[in-house]
């Protein structure tokens, strides 16, 4: 299925059914009185988080919702039939915004989280509704209050505990792939992957959610490659993985490059607890791969790992890392028990 993470839909609730306008007429019952009925009430448009569906694809083929009209009021003083709500479907992590995108008008983090978006109108008053003691046979009738309609945006930001993020060709596919089920695709290409690619990693005892976005580029927090796109995948994560190719020439411009974009966009990634590796030690030896840490450390004065996810050096450990900060950032305690005991 291929993933989409904004659509636009226009979506519009059920207007109220009119009164109606009616007498009592019955044989033997010369001056019968109003029965008019009211009008039913429109249909709500209601929002559901559910966590089977992972992309706003199917929102590309049908962009127009609509809940049904509240039906007319009859004679015998009977109320019209209200109109069926309809509930809309979102995965689990999707934001809804007003048309221009600036304002943020819910936000459907929980898993089967409901909440009504957009009222029905209220059905109209029959004449039954207007008889008093000084008029015995009303015939005013109000029509149904109208529906509302709005053209929104539908936007899905993935729920997951860390977030791999890097240049491009750093080897995060590779990663996501050598530590869980997933199977993004990977190859020796900048680019390679086009969307975000969600993976679940057992460690320990526990379960978390590792999401592989596509690499980022200088200008990534302005929209440059779509990457102000995919750094609002990783807004909701515990922790950052940042990975960069050990067998580039200036490392420290790498990694300087994906900060500043975290800290352009905002949404306090730049405060995220972050784990640095160095990746692809393979391809230049143990030796020159630790003095290609050291030389990072130096530059950055932050602790970097070495890491092969093609052989698997070193990746054990860093998901046993990734384990304890979601630990404690998801519950507020620290390992303990062994838990994330590598050994």
């Amino acid at each position: 299925m291929k993933f989409l993470d904004e659509a636009k839909i226009y979506i519009q609730s059920g207007k109220g059914g009119p009164g109606c306008l009616s007498f009592n007429r019955e044989k033997n019952l010369e001056f019968g009185g109003p029965n008019g009925g009211n009008g039913g009430k429109g249909g709500d448009i209601y929002f559901e988080a559910i966590n089977t569906l992972n992309t706003l694809i199917d929102f590309r083929f049908q962009q127009h919702y609509k809940a049904e009209h509240g039906h007319n009021g009859k004679g015998r003083n009977k109320t019209g039939a209200g109109g069926d709500d309809l509930i809309i479907r979102v995965p689990v992590g999707t934001e809804i915004l007003d048309s221009e995108q600036d304002t943020i008008l819910a936000d459907l983090t929980e898993e089967g989280q409901v909440i009504k978006f957009l009222k029905g109108g209220d059905g109209g008053f029959g004449n039954a509704h207007y008889k008093s003691s000084t008029n015995q046979a009303p015939r005013k009738i109000t029509p149904g209050w109208p529906m509302q309609e709005m053209e929104i945006w539908l936007r899905l930001k993935l729920i997951a505990d860390v977030g791999l993020i890097g240049l491009p060709n750093a080897g995060k596919s590779t990663f996501l792939s050598a530590s869980s089920n997933a199977k993004p695709k990977i190859a020796d290409y900048p680019f390679t992957t086009l969307h975000p690619n969600l993976g679940v990693v057992k460690v320990g005892e526990m379960d978390f959610v590792m999401a592989d976005i596509p690499g980022l580029i200088a200008g990534a927090s302005q929209g440059h490659g779509l990457g102000d796109r995919f750094l609002g995948h990783v807004e909701r994560t515990n922790a950052l993985l940042h990975v960069i190719d050990c067998t580039q020439d200036d490392l420290a411009g790498a990694y300087k490059t994906i900060r500043h974009e975290l800290k352009e966009y905002g949404c306090d990634l730049e405060n995220k607890r972050e784990i640095i590796v160095l990746n692809k030690a393979d391809a230049i030896g143990a030796e020159l791969a630790q003095d290609q840490a050291n030389e990072l450390e130096k530059a950055i004065g932050k602790k970097v790992n070495i890491i092969s996810a093609v052989s698997g050096e070193n990746v054990k450990n860093i998901l046993f890392q990734l384990a304890t900060i979601v630990y404690e950032e998801k519950y507020g305690i620290e390992e303990k028990d062994g838990a994330f005991d590598p050994t």
